[in-house]
């Protein structure tokens, strides 16, 4: 089936800036995300840069990840980041109580990962211990990571061959409180949210960026009651600076295995998502305002599918190891362009995870590490950072029928489009309101299978092809298969 639909780019109608930090990403000690996927340790045969997988790092690297969540998820709150630091043969083995029971080493701790992230560029986002932990643990972790000298967690940092603060801003207080963060209720979490971020200390000029626990998907009532709880009964409103809710995209079947049916339903999702983030866009600026503070950032800082796993697989690769298809790539797409289309509303986006776990860029199998179909999606897409995001006029659901954003500087327009339907193929006109059309040129992501993936064996399958859209007149016009990406640059004169 062929469908013909217009689209309209309104090159002034400004919607605010595309910050990088909304393709954010996700790290945690799960499955092999850490231990085999991104750290290989320091004396494996695997190329490594310090133990860290050499060719995951030069992809990232080229992937300009903005900004990396770390060590959780529900680990964070199992982590004592102690454990993770000094010489790596003098650290601890601990069970990994929170996935599956795992005996883990510690090789990966605190300076392994800001060694990561400096490699890669990304702004270190790191989740404190709130579950099991302790404001003066949380309060130490800050200060042995952001102190130039001068006291002894400094000091100790310094030993262990960091000189220079690692200046973490981004500190979140728990993860994921209403479940494997501690069951609490939203007043529960008011008060304990209150305690620990009282004690997060500014050091060394890094003032910390606070970030509390949001809802599960829109959970309205998670947010209502959090917020009456901590401005009630408190002479001062303690500081606050971004609110994460979790929007995952949940499949019914194994990775490889979708029909259409299945495909439609996973990606109705963003359009609940869509409307969760204004909907808790609109409770943050209430807040506020009746509080009388600076607005709060509304973050979703875990996002993406979540297929059913099967057993024989986590086996061979780990707990939630997950083969990304084209459909992840185009979801991929969803969540990105309905981020451009809210950049108003929003602080920071985190697509979970980064290597082997749910919605990855990376896949590794041995000394194999895989790009994915996600990967060159957000390769593509990473052109839109820093961008002002213009309004769309389409007549099309964004999740279910024809996925569009856009973002101008002086001379380019860039237009994401993603066709989400495994059966309709369609072909677009786009016309600009308030600028002409130059050149044009794009590149698309295809499959005749939407059930296509990168393997070892063929590692380039899903990969950005080139492509020649017709300018007719005051129009472009481009024909998208099935479950498709197209991803245009236009010149405005």
């Amino acid at each position: 089936m062929t469908m013909r639909t217009p689209i309209t780019v309104h090159v002034n109608d400004a919607i605010g800036l595309i910050r990088p930090e909304l393709h954010g990403h996700f790290l945690e000690h799960l499955g092999t995300a850490t231990y085999g996927g991104i750290w290989v340790g320091r004396t494996s045969l695997i190329p490594n840069i310090d133990g860290l997988r050499a060719s995951a790092v030069e992809f990232l690297r080229a992937l300009a990840v903005p900004v990396l969540r770390w060590p959780g998820g529900c680990f964070a709150d199992a982590y004592h980041w102690r454990d993770g630091i000094g010489p790596p043969d003098q650290r601890p083995h601990t069970v990994n109580h929170t996935w599956g029971g795992t005996i883990e080493d510690n090789g990966f701790g605190t300076h392994e990962f800001m060694h990561l992230c400096s490699l890669i560029g990304a702004r270190p986002y790191v989740a404190a211990n709130m579950g099991s932990g302790s404001p003066s643990e949380v309060r130490d972790w800050v200060e042995y990571c952001n102190l130039p000298g001068g006291s002894t967690l400094a000091a100790l940092r310094i030993a262990h061959g960091a000189r220079e603060p690692f200046g973490v801003r981004y500190w979140g207080i728990g993860n994921e409180s209403w479940a494997c963060g501690g069951n609490m209720t939203p007043e529960e979490y008011a008060a304990h949210y209150a305690r620990f971020s009282t004690f997060v200390p500014t050091c060394g000029g890094t003032t910390p960026y606070l970030i509390a626990v949001g809802p599960n998907n829109n959970d309205t009532d998670w947010t209502r009651r959090f917020f009456t709880a901590l401005a009630t009964g408190r002479m001062f409103t303690p500081r606050i600076h971004g609110f994460a809710m979790h929007y995952y995209s949940w499949g019914r079947c194994a990775p490889t295995r979708y029909t259409p049916d299945a495909i439609r339903s996973q990606f109705a999702s963003f359009d609940g998502m869509e409307h969760a983030i204004i909907e808790q866009r609109a409770y943050l600026n209430m807040f506020a305002e009746r509080a009388g503070i600076p607005p709060i950032d509304l973050l979703v800082d875990e996002w993406g599918t979540w297929d059913l796993s099967e057993q024989e697989t986590e086996d061979a690769h780990g707990l939630f190891w997950q083969q990304n298809t084209l459909r992840d790539a185009v979801a991929a797409a969803l969540g990105l362009n309905l981020f451009h289309r809210q950049a108003d509303k929003l602080g920071m986006c985190n697509l979970a995870q980064i290597v082997n776990v749910l919605h990855a860029s990376l896949l590794t199998s041995g000394e194999a590490c895989l790009r994915t179909p996600t990967y060159h999606t957000l390769m593509l897409m990473q052109e839109h950072r820093n961008r002002t995001a213009v309004r769309i006029a389409s007549p099309l659901s964004p999740s279910r029928e024809l996925s569009v954003s856009a973002s101008r500087d002086d001379r380019t327009v860039v237009v994401t489009c993603a066709n989400p339907d495994p059966e309709v193929t369609r072909t677009i006109r786009m016309q600009l309101a308030g600028a002409s059309i130059g050149a044009v040129t794009g590149e698309e992501i295809a499959d005749a299978d939407p059930n296509a993936c990168n393997t070892v064996a063929d590692p380039g399958r899903i990969v950005p092809h080139a492509v020649t859209p017709v300018v007719a007149g005051d129009s472009i016009v481009a024909t998208m298969p099935p479950l498709s990406i197209l991803h245009l640059r236009i010149t405005i004169p």
